[in-house]
Parts: C-alpha cells; structure tokens; sequence
C-alpha cells in the first residue's frame, strides 16, 4: 500500500452546495477546489468553470428567478458580515448592500426577476429588518421594521406578498404573511410551547404550504398549512427528524430525508398517489436535495466518512442512484478511510448517549483514542468526512464523536436537557463516554485526548478543568473559556438565543463562575492547544486569549495559534492545513502512537 501524508487528507475538496440554472442547462456550486470558497459552474455534459475569483470566500449562492444572474454572499476573512452582489453570466461582479458593518440575509428574488429581499440589521445591531431592493436600480426600500429577528424565506407566487420568519429562539420561531401592498403582517403559525417551521414550499395555486415541523411533537415532520384558514394538517410522521424538503417545479413530488442517529435516509413522496419511496445511499448525511427543472432527476450532495462530499444523482424513472458530479481527488484514500460504528452508553442518570467510534484499521493492541465534540451545543455529531479524524486514523487513533445531551437528532427533549443550569450534566455525559472506551475497547487509558470547537471548546475546557485526571492532551478550537464573559461580548444579533441556552449573566452569573473554566485553570493537567481566528464574530478571540494568558502564567504546557485572516471557521486551504499539521504534531508529541509501515512523517 503507498504511504499517505497529511497534506492529500486536508486537501480533499468539496462541493459545499449548488444551485439548477432556472432553465435547468447548467449548475453552479460553491467548492475549495482552488483553495477558498468559490463558484464554479458545470455546463450539464461538459466541463467545470471557475465563475468568481474573490480574495475571500463565497458563502452562498442562489439564482434569482427567470434569469441566469446568481445572488451570491461574501463576509470579509470570516467576520460574517455579509455582503450581497449580483453575478453576472459574464462574470460580472455588482455590488448590491455595501455595508461592510451590517449582516444581510438573503430572502429570495420576485417571480419576475426585478426584485429581491434581504434583512439587515443597519438599524439596530441586534434587530434584523427586512428590505426589498431593484436589481436594476439597486434602489432599496424599508418595508419591515421591528425589534427582533425576521427574515424572508419566500416571495408568494404572485410577488404581492412575502412569507416572513420570526426567530423566537435558535429552535424555536413562525411564520408570517407580510402583504406588500399594505404593510400589514399576518402570523399564521403561533403556537404555545417551543416550535420551528422550516423548509417551506408553496403549492401550486400558492395557497397551500409544505413544510417541515416539530409543532407538539418530538421530532419534525412533514406538514401541510392552508393559507386561506391557517389550518396546520401532519402528512407524515416518525420516529426521527425529516430535513431538508425540497419540491419540484411541476408540485407534485416531495423529497427529503430521514437523520436515523445522524446517518442519511432519502425519501420521496409522489403527492398524485400519496406514496413515499426510499433509496440507498452509502453511509453519509444527504442534504441540498434540488430536481432537475425537466424533473427527470434528483440532484444531492452526499457527505459521508469514506466519501468525501459530492453531488448525486437519483433518475426518478429508474429510481437508480449515481455520483453525478465531484471535485474530490480520493484515489489514494479510498482504501484508508473508516465508516464508524453506531455505540450507545448510559450516563450517570441511566440516559442513553449515542455516539460514533471509529477503529483504526491496523490498530495496535492498546491504541490512543482522541474524544472530538462537537459545537452547537444545537448541533449533532453526524458520519461525515473529516480530514483531521481521518488521519488521525490512518496513523493508529481510534475517534469517539458523543452526542452528548444537549445535542439535536434526538428529539426536542433531549435538546433541552443542557440548558442553563444543566450544563454540567452534559459534561458528566463526556466523562461517562471515558468509561465506556475503558470498558469496551482496547485503547490505552493513559492516551485519551479531548478535541472541540466553539461550544465543543468550551466542553474541552470544562473537562480538562473539572476533571484534570482523565486527559493526556486537550485541543480547544475557538472555544468559550467563561460563559460570563462569552455573554458580553458575543455579536448583539446572537446574544438573546444564546442566553435561552445558557442562561443570563443577571440572573445565572454565579452559576457561570461556578463552571467557568476560567476559574479553575490551577486544575488542569493536561498539555493543551489552542485555536482561534481573529475576526471571529461569535466567539471572540479574547476567550482563548484570557485563559492562554492565566497558563503561561504558571508555565502550564499551552500553545496558541492565532489565526489572523479567519473567523469562527477556518475556510482558507494554508489555514487548515497548519492547523491539521499542529494538532497532528501536539498529539504525536503527547501521546506518541506507533507508526505503521505504509504511513510516512507528516508533510
């Protein structure tokens, strides 16, 4: 087998998502082929064209009706303040928002191409508004203002309306019908209890609503809203989350997905004859489903352990599955990469913990292990491709990715199950993870590492402070060292979700400096790796700063790498790759796994 270096497993690239042409004769994705975040276009049958060249990346696309102009987003080295610009066929860049200290959202364009909306917080920081603009003219127009969180997720067919979303909280919010003619809003969806509504689609006639739910259940659905009475009807139920619906432009079929614990299962509903068919798709999560405009095919992008994201294809005649588009070099990968095995443990209080492990393929009889949270905590450890973990596993790591309690993919209740004063039981879940990789596996329980990001940084954090005997090596990526000081300091627009998770520094700020572990830097043993981009809007870079400063102090082991053209992600391929290269090399340093015969040093 040839030797495999660090550099090939960072350098994957990926298709990031991707948009039909309205007249279905070409696609235009988002990928790092090059380096950064950019667009390409596929002409269907032909070859791939590099569409933008920015300094930063693009962070999404989206075409405006009836035409081939993309609306595309860009924020400047990760400070997520999004700017809007027309991309024309040409190639053609058209500033459109240019207002470099506001956040813009994009909320979709006129049916006859002339107009789009955005919301925007230019008039109070933490307020998004809603604007319409000419594209044209560039002419923009107010037509919304309140204080609180609304953005457009549709134009009504009839370009007289726009369907509107209030953000309640970061998983709760409604829907509103805001007429364009009088100004007036309608909420159509208030309900009592927590409740979101998400991926919507009009029928037809544009008086009917699918979407999906959560609204009195566990986990969302499939559901349908009648807009002349606001009557809300379940079309299909289950036992896991529905996501990413998406329509056809004929209106008669539905598809999305199924996430059983985090793994992919593809759906379609044929809404003529009421039936719902599945399809088989390697281990992976599926997402960006799009139909083709001619409706003869379903387009997705695939992610999974041991394939690399890429765009699929499902014929809806043959109902025959194919990759259909890819920008990965895996060649020499294919062999090396692990899918994960599905575990489960019981925690403290008897509640079950899902989680992937992932085994190397040659590993040695007391192999090291690194323990890699997730952020969020609203998020979810899914099987997806990971660079990092995966050579950390062609070098003799075992992973273990929990879900620890907090963690979406597992119903509404187990969300909440972190919040506020409950934040150490979620810890408590990481530590009880330590136990079952001593009771079931063959790892070395002097070789276990705890690596996170953002709120999987502050778990890193918690653990190594908390409970300093169980680790030989921690790595915090852009992570919260005090939940008191995260509070002041976040981005205006973020805060009020933030503290519905966490709580408030007037009313919860004892409880903070009771957990933060800023406050127990005395107690951590482990060496320890920090992470942090400079215009990181979320989690400012000040977090990692404050608790570097408190361990040099008493000549703790700690090395901090600051990242200064990055925000709360690292998008740029130099980045990531110095990034990948230090962690691999803060690990090898403290916990020094045997080398295999078709591995090299890192490169």
């Amino acid at each position: 087998m040839g030797s495999v270096d660090l550099s090939t497993y960072a350098n994957t690239r990926r298709i990031q998502s991707f948009e039909y042409e309205p007249h279905g004769k070409r696609i235009s994705f988002i990928s790092d082929w090059k380096g950064s975040p950019q667009v390409w276009e596929y002409e269907i049958g032909s070859r791939m064209v590099q569409s933008s060249i920015m300094q930063d990346g693009i962070t999404f696309i989206k075409y405006v009706d009836e035409t081939s102009d993309l609306i595309i987003g860009m924020d400047e080295s990760g400070n997520e303040r999004v700017q809007l610009f027309i991309l024309k066929k040409t190639g053609k860049l058209i500033p459109l928002t240019n207002s470099p200290q506001h956040v813009h959202l994009y909320g979709g364009s006129s049916p006859d191409g002339k107009w789009i909306a955005w919301s925007s917080n230019r008039r109070e920081p933490a307020f998004f508004d809603i604007y319409l603009q000419n594209i044209e003219t560039l002419e923009t127009h107010l037509v919304f203002a309140h204080d609180g969180q609304y953005t457009v997720e549709k134009w009504f067919p009839d370009g007289k309306s726009l369907l509107v979303s209030r953000t309640n909280s970061a998983l709760d919010n409604d829907l509103g019908v805001l007429s364009l003619l009088t100004g007036e809003m309608k909420w159509i969806t208030e309900h009592s209890g927590e409740a979101a509504f998400r991926n919507i689609h009009f029928n037809q006639k544009g008086d009917h609503l699918y979407l999906l739910s959560n609204k009195d259940r566990e986990f969302y659905g499939l559901a349908c809203i009648d807009l002349r009475t606001f009557q809300f009807t379940w079309l299909e139920q289950g036992d896991w989350d529905f996501e990413g619906l998406a329509m056809n432009k004929q209106k008669n079929l539905l598809a999305f997905t199924i996430n059983e614990a985090g793994i992919s299962k593809g759906c379609l509903l044929d809404l003529r004859v009421s039936t719902l068919q599945t399809w088989e798709t390697p281990m992976g999560v599926i997402r960006n489903l799009r139909f083709s405009p001619d409706n003869d095919r379903l387009l997705f992008l695939l992610n999974g352990p041991a394939h690399p994201p890429k765009i699929w294809e499902l014929n809806l005649h043959t109902h025959t599955v194919d990759t259909h588009l890819s920008v990965s070099k895996v060649s020499s990968l294919e062999k090396k990469l692990v899918e994960p095995v599905p575990i489960y443990y019981r925690s403290f209080d008897n509640l079950l913990i899902h989680s992937f492990f992932y085994k190397p393929k040659n590993a040695e009889k007391r192999f090291p292990v690194v323990i890699y949270l997730h952020g969020g905590p609203e998020s979810q450890s899914r099987a997806t491709f990971n660079p990092l973990m995966q050579y950390l596993l062609n070098i003799g790591y075992a992973v273990l990715t929990p879900n620890v309690r907090g963690s979406t993919g597992f119903g509404k209740t187990y969300t909440h199950l972190d919040d506020v004063r409950n934040r150490m039981d979620a810890l408590k879940d990481l530590i009880f993870s330590v136990d079952w990789i001593k009771r079931e596996t063959n790892a070395d329980p002097d070789r276990i590492a705890v690596m996170g990001g953002s709120y999987g940084g502050f778990m890193v954090l918690a653990a190594i402070s908390h409970y300093p005997k169980l680790w030989a090596a921690a790595i915090d990526i852009v992570g919260m060292s005090s939940l008191r000081s995260f509070l002041k300091t976040t981005s205006p627009w973020r805060k009020k979700n933030r503290e519905k998770e966490y709580g408030t520094v007037k009313e919860d700020g004892e409880f903070f400096d009771k957990i933060d572990p800023l406050h127990y830097t005395d107690h951590i043993e482990s060496p320890l790796l920090v992470v942090h981009g400079v215009n990181d809007p979320r989690v400012p870079i000040r977090e990692s700063e404050q608790m570097v400063e408190k361990l040099k102090k008493r000549n703790h082991p700690v090395e901090f790498i600051r990242i200064e053209d990055e925000g709360h992600t690292l998008e740029k391929e130099t980045n990531k790759l110095f990034v990948y290269r230090s962690a691999v090399d803060f690990l090898e340093k403290y916990l020094k796994p045997n080398r295999f015969s078709d591995t090299e040093d890192i490169k």
